[in-house]
């Protein structure tokens, strides 16, 4: 099981994961630990059976405040240097080549060579679910926007404040919204994700109660609506269940049953370093299905 996902935008090295995983009888747990939550399977559930209508709409996103993530980040040696106890080559691998630095060692996800701010560090903790719920393949398009606006700090590559849609082929969006300068969330906070999501159907929507013991369901505002409805949540996040989960499915080699398999990762990770290219890049990030190639 590994948790959190690698840093830096490498969708070949994730396709290669997709395809090894799948080919072997082994069972790969990955996170994020908020797949643990019975509220995300329950909702899932009940999406699929039609309970909302068709799927229209995922709305997500992380907000907080600080930057103890990245310029937080501690020197453990500030006098580090490359040597026999330190590979600075094995270090950079496939990034960039750059000259020796203790910040970009210890302080890693302050630089874009190596992170992407709060898409790369954040959203898979609130996006996973969202695309479990709804059942999505991968995204046609993403289209992104952020920047740094709240910790203008020198060294500071990676935005602070980021928003994304993706658009999917069945007709369905999905956005995620954050900023590390305010934690109002909107909805309650639940978990590893923060905000808790809101779905969207043609026929009402599903987030979580404000008890954050339920699932609430509000129909559309129309005559013959389907009416309010408290689904009890059954289990709340707990990495002890997800460990369970990963080793249950080990014992009987159903991988169908894990929670957060390496597929699932695969196609919120794509949603993700989509988001990142296309902002880098300033264009909307095309998707090609039979390539599995992100096109710019």
């Amino acid at each position: 099981m590994k948790n959190p996902p690698t840093p830096r935008p490498a969708l070949n090295r994730r396709a290669f994961l997709r395809t090894a995983a799948a080919a072997s009888p082994c069972c790969l747990q990955i996170g994020t630990q908020a797949m643990s939550d019975s509220a995300w399977h329950q909702m899932k559930a009940l999406v699929t059976e039609g309970f909302i209508g068709k799927p229209l709409f995922g709305e997500t996103g992380y907000f907080r405040v600080g930057d103890f993530g990245e310029r937080g980040m501690p020197v453990d040696d500030p006098n580090a240097k490359p040597g026999p106890d330190l590979n600075w080559e094995a270090f950079l691998g496939d990034a960039p080549k750059r000259a020796f630095s203790v910040d970009r060692l210890f302080r890693w996800r302050l630089f874009e060579d190596y992170a992407g701010g709060p898409v790369t560090d954040l959203y898979p903790h609130c996006l996973t679910q969202v695309v479990d719920i709804l059942g999505m393949g991968f995204p046609e398009s993403v289209v992104a926007l952020g920047g740094i606006h709240v910790y203008p700090y020198e060294l500071r590559e990676v935005p602070d404040t980021f928003n994304l849609i993706a658009q999917y082929r069945e007709n369905v969006s999905v956005v995620v919204m954050g900023t590390q300068g305010n934690t109002f969330q909107a909805t309650p906070r639940r978990g590893a994700g923060f905000r808790c999501p809101v779905i969207r159907g043609t026929e009402g929507t599903l987030t979580i109660a404000p008890s954050n013991k339920e699932i609430l369901f509000t129909g559309i505002e129309q005559p013959g609506a389907k009416a309010p409805r408290q689904i009890p949540i059954e289990r709340a996040e707990n990495n002890t269940d997800l460990w369970k989960n990963l080793l249950d499915c080990v014992r009987s080699g159903k991988k169908a049953d894990l929670w957060s398999p390496m597929s699932l990762a695969f196609r919120a990770q794509t949603v993700l370093q989509m988001a990142m290219l296309g902002f880098k890049a300033g264009k909307t990030a095309k998707f090609d299905a039979a390539k599995r190639e992100i096109v710019l």
